[in-house]
């Protein structure tokens, strides 16, 4: 087994892929391969563990070679990935489902707090010593408990993000495709059309995969349906935002707010995101915790060597 890992992972999976007797090659720089350096890099490959910044398409594939079997992600999803060049060249794609939930979840829950209670604007304002005196004006902020938290697709990570809203006594809109009984059960929350729950809710947090139908799912249409009190929260994918359009909507103050992890075209951002006092930004870092990373490192490195050996991986997309 000859293996190829486009970034540096948790040290268990490559643990993994050795003791299958691969051969492992792994980018040593901690950073994303460019075009070029990635077909290189695949050539010769039987599997290649790839992450959500690498695109995977047919010229990927192909500069690989025909002997490459499997391209193990290192991600829940997969919109970086051709799989229609994949199934046609007969090469099984896997991913890491599950693993993420909790914790992308929670950072959810860290950038709706962060943003409603104006946290990282009071950090750096503190910092420089600008704070003289307590004062009542002072960074006056969003009220959480009792609010209407809004729920973009109930799936997995949609469904624990609205299941810890009840230490807050929140009411809870759901979008989906259908009920969630869970959600409806423990906390009362009701499935609404997607432009009822804009209009209503103080927080909106997205949860949808990205596909053609969720690209740019929340536009300026969408923007300007909610509150001008509401706070937007993505965890999901960069383009179900239409980032130009919440930059303008941040800006006119249309909206009160935003959590961003994840941006429209990664690791770019839309012009003028960055100077808001308005928004919370952080780096793509939802599943940025030690037993998550790790787990998927264990994962991805499984489910390619189940491949190799003839198998079926336990977590096929493809």
């Amino acid at each position: 087994m000859n293996v190829y890992v486009t970034r540096p992972i948790p040290q268990p999976g490559i643990d993994i892929l050795e003791a299958a007797g691969a051969t492992v090659t792994c980018n040593p720089d901690d950073r994303a391969l460019t075009r070029e350096e990635l077909h290189e890099a695949v050539q010769g490959r039987d599997g290649v563990l790839c992450l959500l910044s690498d695109r995977i398409d047919a010229d990927t594939m192909d500069a690989a070679g025909a002997q490459c079997r499997v391209f193990a992600n290192y991600a829940v999803g997969f919109n970086n990935i051709d799989l229609d060049a994949a199934r046609a060249r007969g090469i099984r794609i896997t991913n890491t489902p599950g693993v993420l939930t909790d914790a992308t979840a929670d950072m959810a829950w860290a950038l709706l707090f962060g943003a409603a209670r104006r946290v990282v604007e009071s950090d750096r304002f503190i910092r420089t010593g600008a704070w003289k005196s307590w004062g009542p004006m002072q960074f006056i902020s969003a009220d959480i408990t009792g609010r209407t938290l809004g729920i973009v697709g109930a799936g997995r990570i949609g469904t624990n993000m609205a299941l810890k809203s009840a230490g807050f006594r929140m009411k809870v809109l759901y979008t989906g495709r259908r009920p969630n009984e869970e959600l409806e059960t423990h906390l009362g929350a009701r499935r609404v059309a997607l432009e009822e729950l804009l209009r209503e809710s103080d927080f909106v947090s997205l949860h949808v995969p990205l596909n053609e139908s969720t690209r740019h799912l929340i536009d300026d249409a969408a923007l300007r349906l909610m509150k001008p009190s509401a706070i937007l929260i993505n965890t999901s994918r960069g383009p179900v935002v239409d980032e130009k359009a919440l930059v303008a909507a941040l800006q006119r103050r249309q909206i009160a707010g935003a959590g961003l992890d994840v941006y429209e075209e990664e690791p770019l951002m839309a012009p003028g995101l960055a100077e808001l006092d308005n928004v919370v930004l952080t780096p793509h870092t939802s599943s940025a915790t030690l037993t998550t990373r790790t787990k998927m490192a264990t994962m991805a490195a499984t489910n390619l060597v189940a491949v190799l050996r003839g198998e079926e991986p336990p977590n096929p997309v493809v």
